[in-house]
């Protein structure tokens, strides 16, 4: 049973798939499930393997899964086994408590180019939690070891398949980046990081109007992208664009915490 269980949570893992776990931590008096029971629950709110009970009891930690996935954070519910009217239909003549914690979606860095930026930007994203895919001919394991993926046979970019979640940033040293940007923006990215001189960055931009996407596609594109930390070096310049990244994600405010602190 715990093999089975670990198995199927590797394959959710590997397979970069949403689930839940449900854990019984406290039962009192007479309940079909027992301290330590555990249940797997898909993101469509079905158990895939394990135990908490069953009936109504399985249907209410399925629900609580759900509402932990939506909202990333963990919980814990009280179930009441002993009342057939205000609990959930099972007089057993206990209750128990569930622990639900939610495993989401790993997000992903799609990095489109090679050179020491990229190759920083993987080693920070990696740090970091994200998933890294780079897709780019040169990219070696060499170069890029800390990459979850390697994309080496796809020069149109027809392998680049963000999520809505996921970040994209093109690193082409300004070598097809007007293209990759057309490629980036007909994905599900809704972050999209080019990194290119200012003016660079306003000729792509007027690249893209001419190919007809319109102000709420060019919004997804950050260009040029990055904090303005004076960044000079390779590891600088990638340090500025994942804390960009950073800023979308956890909704900072980029300011020093000292300014914070005194405002």
């Amino acid at each position: 049973m715990a093999q089975d269980f670990i198995d199927h949570m590797q394959a959710l893992r590997d397979a970069n798939t949403p689930y839940a776990v449900a854990t019984v931590v406290e039962v009192q008096g007479s309940s079909s499930a027992k301290t330590g029971s555990k249940a797997l629950i898909s993101a469509d709110g079905d158990v895939i393997t394990g135990w908490v009970g069953g009936g109504c009891a399985e249907s209410t930690a399925c629900h609580a899964a759900l509402e932990a996935l939506d909202s990333g954070e963990t919980a814990i519910i009280d179930i009441d086994l002993d009342d057939e009217v205000l609990g959930v239909g099972m007089p057993c003549g206990g209750s128990m408590r569930v622990y639900v914690e939610p495993v989401q979606r790993q997000r992903c860095v799609w990095i489109m180019g090679h050179g020491e930026v990229a190759e920083h930007i993987c080693r920070f994203a990696n740090a970091l939690g994200y998933r890294v895919i780079v897709n780019d001919p040169m990219a070696t394991a060499e170069k890029f070891p800390d990459a979850l993926e390697r994309i080496t046979d796809d020069l149109d970019y027809e392998k680049l398949e963000p999520g809505p979640d996921d970040y994209v940033i093109i690193a082409t040293q300004h070598k097809g980046d007007h293209e990759s940007m057309t490629r980036a923006l007909a994905s599900g990215a809704q972050f999209i990081s080019l990194i290119a001189s200012r003016k660079r960055a306003g000729l792509v931009l007027e690249y893209l109007r001419e190919k007809g996407f319109g102000d709420a596609d060019l919004a997804r594109v950050m260009a040029p992208c990055g904090i303005d930390l004076g960044a000079r070096v390779p590891a600088e310049i990638a340090l500025s664009v994942m804390s960009e990244i950073t800023l979308h994600l956890r909704g900072g405010s980029g300011q020093r915490m000292r300014d914070l602190l005194e405002a």
